[in-house]
C-alpha cells in the first residue's frame, strides 16, 4: 500500500470511528456520510466491513439503542419500525430488537402515558376523540394500543 493510501484508509477510520464515537450509527446511515465527507465508496465499503467485523459498528447495536431513545420519547411500534428501515436496518435486525425489548416495553401503556400527557382527557365530541386518535397514530402506535390508550390513559387520575 502506497503512502496516499495509507493516508486515505486511516483518514476513512478516523472519520468513521469520530462519528462512531458520538452514538452508535446504523452501517448504510454511516457509509452515506463517509460518502458525503469525500472518501470513496469502494474504500468505504471496505473500510466499514473491517469496522463491523472488529465490532465498531453494529446495526443490532444500532437498532437496539435506537429503540430505547425512541421508546423514551413516547413514540410507538410501527414509527420505530418505519424510521430503522429508513435508516437501513434490515428487517430482522430491526424484528431482533423488537425481540429483545419485548418484555421491557408495554406498548399499551407507553401509548396511554403518551396521552395521558398530551391531553387532560378523553375529549368531549367526536373531533375532539379523533384529535387524540389521529395523535396516537402519529406517534406510530397500533390500532389496538390506541383504542387501549383512549379507554385507559386517565385512569389514575
Amino acid at each position: 500500500m502506497s503512502e496516499p493510501e495509507r493516508d486515505t484508509a486511516a483518514t476513512l477510520r478516523d472519520d468513521a470511528i469520530r462519528l462512531l464515537a458520538r452514538r452508535e450509527y446504523a452501517w448504510a446511515e454511516l457509509r452515506a456520510r463517509l460518502v458525503a465527507k469525500g472518501h470513496d465508496p469502494a474504500e468505504v465499503e471496505a473500510g466499514l466491513t473491517a469496522l463491523a467485523e472488529q465490532g465498531l459498528q453494529s446495526d443490532a447495536r444500532f437498532a437496539e439503542s435506537f429503540l430505547r431513545s425512541r421508546v423514551m420519547r413516547g413514540q410507538g411500534p410501527v414509527r420505530i419500525r418505519a424510521e430503522l428501515s429508513r435508516r437501513g436496518v434490515d428487517e430482522a435486525t430491526a424484528r431482533h430488537a423488537f425481540d429483545e425489548a419485548g418484555g421491557e416495553v408495554d406498548w399499551f401503556e407507553l401509548a396511554a402515558e403518551a396521552l395521558a400527557r398530551r391531553f387532560p382527557g378523553p375529549g368531549e365530541g367526536v373531533r375532539e376523540r379523533a384529535r387524540r386518535e389521529r395523535f396516537l397514530a402519529g406517534r406510530g402506535f397500533e390500532f389496538d394500543q390506541l383504542r387501549h390508550a383512549m379507554t385507559h390513559a386517565w385512569d389514575d387520575a
